[in-house]
Parts: C-alpha cells; structure tokens; sequence
C-alpha cells in the first residue's frame, strides 16, 4: 500500500508571511490530518527561519510524522523516532559545486549590483540583503532584517511600481548575458527572490517520497514566477492553492477526504 505525505508550503499557506505559526484550529485540522499521512513542510527558507516560525508545530504530537524541507528541499530533515531525539539532516547539496566557483563568483556580483541600484529607491533599507544558504541564496532588496512596518512599506512600494517583476526581468537577462543559463529566478515570499541552480526548484523534495501518494498545498501556484509553481503542476490533480492559513484549514479537511475515499 502506497503511503500518503501532504506536503505544504510554509509563509502564506500554514502561515502569515514571515509571521509565527500561532493558529490553534490549524494545529487541529493538522493533527487530524497527521491520522492518516505524513506531513511534510517544503520552504524556500532555511531551517533557522523554519524553526523560528514553527516552533509550535515542531513540539507537537504531529513532530514524528513531519519531513522538515527547507531551502526547496535540497535541504531534507527526518522525524524524530523518540522524544529525545531532534530532527535528523539526511541530505543536503551545494550549490557553489553545482554551478562552479566562478559561476558563483559572477552570480555573487550580479546580485551585489542589483542591491546598490534597489538602494536608490524609495524602499527600507534594513540589512541582511543577500543570504546564501548553502544550496541557494535569497535577495532580499530591503533586508531580511525588516520589521513588519518595513516590510509593509516595501510591498506598497512593488505592487505601485512592480518593483520584483521589473527585477526579475532584468536580472534573468543579466545571468543570460554572463552564460549563466543554469541559473533560476523566482520570487520568494512578498519581499524577495529565490535563485538557485535550475531543477532545485520544490520538486526536488519529491525525490524523498517516490512511490507514495503526494499532496501539495501553497500559496504561490499559479503563477510561472512564483516558487510553488512547479510542485503544484508536478503534483496535480492533488495539489491546491491558496490565500492563506484560514483556506489551508478546508483545503486540509478536502484532503482527508479525499484520502479516506470520501
């Protein structure tokens, strides 16, 4: 019998952007889903952010039954098996291997020239701009350091102006022009882009489920630009989008459904 693992997006979908887990008819609706698949949270962030924002999920009764996936889960951590034990890292890669150091040099460079022309603009500026995180970087033009006010100033200012979209045009021309066509852009979250070598994209956590029935669930979908987009298209008919925690509670309830044949 083929397993069952619903797997889900983290900020906009479990929870609000860069915001703590903190919905107890969520926690619910997961505990109930727990009874009848493994849970799995693949994230373009990294498991410090991961940890930080699901710290109530990650010491609930669902933690032995939830696949930690950070970084589009090129960064894959196991259920504990017992209470004393914590989240097990069984794989990860690199991506300065993957696209060679002079590659990561230039991309590196790229980045840098983008951050001084954001800082010209009209937009906060807070610090923690360019993060790698080992098998892929975020840019983030108003820092990662940005409260919610900031945050909030910033997103006003892209959707007045399309700020990301313009940027991410120009920066896929600018890596095509230095031949790095191995490269992949995609926004991440409200305030920053995901780039990483191209097929690193959430697909690859499906590499850890092979041969069981998957579900996905997030909020950036529908869009070729978003970074859900892939997984979404790779996991139809049993994948869903959606605005946030309060339609993820129903989108889980249809999934139990659907897995108890309802």
């Amino acid at each position: 019998m083929n397993k069952n693992i619903v797997l889900f997006d983290m900020d906009g979908t479990l929870t609000e952007s860069r915001q703590k887990f903190n919905s107890t008819t969520l926690s619910s609706s997961l505990v109930e889903l727990s009874r009848h698949a493994e849970i799995g949270i693949v994230t373009g962030s990294d498991y410090n952010y991961l940890k930080e924002q699901l710290s109530p999920l990650l010491d609930s009764s669902i933690r032995y039954c939830l696949h930690l996936l950070p970084c589009n889960g090129t960064k894959y951590y196991q259920p504990p098996e017992f209470p004393s034990e914590g989240f097990k890292l069984v794989k990860e890669v690199s991506m300065q291997k993957e696209i060679g150091k002079n590659g990561w040099r230039r991309l590196l460079e790229i980045l840098i020239a983008a951050q001084l022309r954001a800082s010209e603009m009209d937009i906060p500026l807070t610090g923690h701009f360019i993060s790698p995180r080992g098998s892929m970087i975020n840019w983030s033009p108003s820092g990662r350091n940005a409260n919610n006010q900031e945050r909030t100033k910033f997103m006003r200012y892209d959707k007045k102006y399309n700020f990301r979209k313009r940027s991410l045009s120009e920066l896929r021309s600018e890596l095509a022009s230095a031949q790095l066509d191995n490269i992949t852009i995609k926004l991440g979250g409200d305030t920053s882009f995901d780039i990483y070598p191209t097929g690193w994209d959430k697909t690859f956590a499906l590499r850890y489920f092979k041969g069981s029935n998957v579900w996905f669930v997030g909020d950036r979908a529908l869009s070729p630009n978003g970074n859900d987009y892939e997984i979404h298209k790779a996991c139809e008919p049993r994948s869903f989008n959606t605005e946030g925690p309060e339609q993820t509670i129903g989108i889980i309830s249809d999934i139990i459904k659907q897995i108890k044949g309802e």
